[in-house]
């Protein structure tokens, strides 16, 4: 590359092509707009021939720019470009051939923006959506979700496994020692390398490979993957960032059966993943049998789709929704669910964590508005697991509500007491649970000051009922308010 990542970087810092800049240039309109993949507002708010308008109307709405308007946003450097594929030259113009674009990380410990080099965004203004077998995924929904999902604890080596353009490997490399991406595409490795430098961001080692082989032996405190899951009979055009080559959900399966051998003790594995839902048997006990005994597991699943929806996403997606041949490919994908028995397909996080004692795995259904990012909520289910391992006597643990606890309850008018009491929490998953009277004295009276034996012994007392009874009956009760994030260690 020959130092033109560095020399790219100081054209974009020149030129203040940062995500804010461009949010204010484009304004809330056309940057709306362009979110839906429309361009002509854009291309009316960037009129003006400045360097940071070029650079807008040529990488992102992927307009030609005037040759001279190209060279004074990116001096020096348009050969080199071309070169490297780039942008393309002709008489008096340049067009982009791979997009550019300022990505806002504000989770990360460094909040700075990064620029991601990765194949231009299809299907802008209702062009044809088709991409080549090697594309290469920008900044996506699936990248930012999984960023938000992974743990940014800081750790001593950590694994991007199918990296794409690198995205997820910049943000390892912000709270990793070092930090091995891989991947089975060649474009994706260079674009991986480019960007590194391009973001001057060291201790990326990127290698060639399928899945785990690069790394074969090898350890890691956190891995972070957005594998190819798509669910599909795995026959017909496979494009690499979304088609792993095997049938259904094996590629996540497998992820998940394999990676507890590479993770230190304590390690992480972190899935943005769909699978199956097979004819007959729950979700979660499907998934469970994929999880090694070493390890816990907290798996969420944020959306359900049902076939016929899935099937169109995806092929639109390819960019192949009302082509010749679109019906056929259709009827060929749903046909092969029916055989299979699959009636859904559901999405959602995967969180292995490598623990010797095991303990189990957490399943939840949860469609519902979460905090971004939601990576502390997964820390904090890890932490309550942690505290309860670590007390030998519930009854004698001194408990604290959590401060964003909210209690809500609902009843007739003028009713003397609520007919349902409901608790729910304002962060992380912002969980909710239905209580009674019991679990909600027992929830505003733990400050930390009294035991939850005795607090429970009180609330029996006040009530009339027996503190044997209710000691038996509630302590389980306890270890679940601490599972869910209600409680606390005091």
């Amino acid at each position: 590359m020959s130092g033109l990542p560095a020399r790219l970087r100081d054209a974009l810092v020149d030129a203040d092509f940062t995500h804010d800049t461009v949010a204010e240039v484009l304004g809330p309109l056309a940057h709306a707009a362009l979110g839906r993949s429309e361009t002509v507002p854009g291309l009316r708010a960037t009129l003006g021939g400045s360097p940071v308008e070029t650079l807008i109307r040529l990488f992102l709405l992927q307009a030609p720019v005037r040759h001279g308007d190209a060279e004074r946003a990116l001096p020096g450097l348009l050969d080199a470009l071309s070169a490297q594929g780039v942008v393309e030259q002709s008489v008096g113009e340049v067009a982009a051939r791979l997009d550019v674009r300022p990505y806002a990380a504000p989770y990360d410990h460094d909040p700075g923006d990064l620029w991601i080099v990765s194949d231009l965004t299809p299907g802008l203004d209702g062009s044809p959506g088709r991409v080549g077998a090697d594309h290469v995924l920008g900044i996506s929904p699936a990248s930012t979700s999984l960023a938000q999902q992974t743990l940014r604890t800081p750790v001593r080596r950590s694994l991007d496994l199918g990296t794409g353009c690198g995205v997820q490997a910049l943000h390892l490399a912000r709270h990793s020692g070092t930090v091995v991406a891989t991947d089975v595409n060649a474009r994706a490795l260079w674009m991986t390398r480019f960007n590194a430098a391009l973001n001057e961001v060291g201790g990326v080692e990127v290698r060639d490979g399928s899945f785990f082989e690069p790394v074969a032996g090898e350890a890691f405190d956190l891995i972070a993957t957005n594998p190819p899951f798509v669910i599909s009979p795995a026959t017909g055009e496979r494009l690499v960032y979304r088609d792993s080559g095997m049938p259904g959900d094996r590629v996540v399966e497998h992820i998940v059966r394999t990676a507890p051998d590479l993770l230190t003790p304590g390690g992480w594995c972190q899935v943005l993943a769909n699978w199956v839902i097979a004819r007959g048997v729950p979700w979660d006990e499907r998934l469970d049998a994929w999880v090694d005994d070493s390890c816990e597991a907290f798996v969420v699943q944020r959306e359900v789709l049902d076939p016929a929806a899935y099937v169109e996403l995806w092929l639109k997606d390819a960019g192949v929704h009302g082509s010749p041949g679109y019906a056929e490919r259709y009827d060929t994908w749903l046909g092969w669910f029916a055989e299979q028995g699959i009636e859904g397909v559901g999405f959602g996080w995967i969180n292995l964590r490598k623990h010797l004692t095991g303990g189990g795995s957490d399943f939840l259904e949860w469609p519902y508005d979460v905090e971004q990012p939601v990576a502390p909520a997964i820390g904090e289910w890890a932490a309550a697991r942690d505290l309860l391992a670590a007390i030998p006597d519930l009854a004698a643990a001194t408990l604290v509500t959590r401060p964003d606890v909210r209690q809500e309850a609902t009843g007739a008018p003028g009713g003397e007491d609520p007919e349902t009491i409901v608790v729910r929490r304002q962060r992380g998953l912002r969980r909710a649970r239905r209580v009674d009277t019991v679990e909600a004295a027992l929830l505003g009276a733990c400050d930390g000051d009294l035991a939850v034996g005795r607090i429970l012994d009180a609330v029996a007392q006040l009530l009339e009922r027996d503190a044997a009874e209710l000691r038996t009956t509630y302590l389980p009760v306890v270890a679940e308010l601490v599972r869910e994030g209600f409680l606390t260690a005091g």
